[in-house]
């Protein structure tokens, strides 16, 4: 039994920690979905792009189409969620943060390591940046239907059946 728990993916790895977009992304937030884009998106993307950029810039399509993938997957579960016409924020969501980190991957080809911002800085712009944009991109399309009262109305009713079955004798 012990064997098998050391053997499942964790969900995430202490994403507060991330030191760059391409850490908080590639290793440590939805490693099951990422491990997922990485094998169906990512390496048939960057195999195809080898052969035309070659192997120094291949990574780079790979990145943006596994950034578009998720974006346009989050956008058809928000819908099934919501029942409401897509906005697509959520996608360019995910597409922003493709472009950025396919250029904090081309700056660091470009700059090959020499310029490096202490984890101390970089932690906290990179948590910021994910944490700002989901606030302007990923959040307001599900918080405008509605759903998060829906939510919390469902869970009251069920609370208040729980309350009678907990007097129930």
């Amino acid at each position: 039994m012990e064997g098998e728990i050391k053997n499942l993916i964790k969900p995430s790895d202490e994403p507060y920690l991330a030191t760059s977009l391409q850490d908080f992304w590639g290793r440590r937030w939805n490693l099951v979905v990422t491990n997922i884009l990485r094998q169906t998106i990512y390496k048939p993307v960057r195999s195809f792009s080898d052969s035309v950029l070659g192997p120094k810039w291949a990574p780079l399509p790979a990145v943006m189409a596994a950034f578009v993938v998720s974006g346009l997957m989050h956008e058809l579960l928000f819908y099934y969620v919501t029942r409401v016409s897509p906005s697509w924020e959520v996608t360019w969501y995910f597409v922003l943060h493709g472009v950025c980190v396919v250029v904090e991957f081309g700056l660091k080809r470009v700059f090959s390591g020499k310029l490096q911002l202490h984890w101390a800085v970089s932690a906290p712009l990179t948590v910021g940046f994910v944490v700002a944009t989901a606030m302007w991109l990923f959040f307001p399309p599900v918080l405008r239907t509605g759903a998060v009262e829906k939510v919390l109305e469902e869970f009251k009713v069920f609370l208040d059946f729980a309350k009678v079955l907990s007097q129930v004798k």
